[in-house]
């Protein structure tokens, strides 16, 4: 993917402009002009970052991650929680890591971008589910 127009196209998703312009506090007209080719400054780029929850790297290179690094599980964290929850209780029964991993990787970015009114965009995520594997 090349270019800034095309990652942030890549981050809109299914949003329409509308949504993503509300979504990360700028005019649908701005919004437009990065979609046709204009390239964002140094601070609009990262108040896109921020409120997409994108790296700001990602965003402005395509280099990195497309999300930021807090959404990636800390898997020695999670194998010491696998081993306190055995220790606790043996007879458990835990599903393999790759798939904690996937879970807590969605449940980390459905509650990071759960919405005031509590919606739960199922579609974003699953355009998130995308790139678990690349991380």
């Amino acid at each position: 993917m090349e270019g800034f127009a095309a990652r942030l196209r890549e981050l809109m998703g299914e949003m329409s402009v509308s949504a993503f312009a509300r979504k990360v506090g700028l005019g649908e007209a701005l919004i437009r002009k990065y979609l046709k080719g204009a390239e964002p400054g140094f601070a609009k780029a990262n108040q896109i970052a921020m409120a997409a929850n994108c790296s700001l790297e990602w965003l402005a290179t395509g280099c990195g991650y497309l999300y930021r690094q807090a959404e990636v599980v800390d898997r020695l964290a999670l194998q010491g929680a696998r081993t306190l929850i055995c220790e606790q209780d043996a007879t458990m029964a835990l599903p393999d890591e790759e798939a904690l991993v996937r879970l807590l990787a969605y449940y980390q970015f459905l509650r990071s971008h759960k919405r005031a009114d509590g919606f739960l965009d199922l579609a974003m995520a699953r355009q998130f589910g995308k790139h678990l594997d690349e991380a």
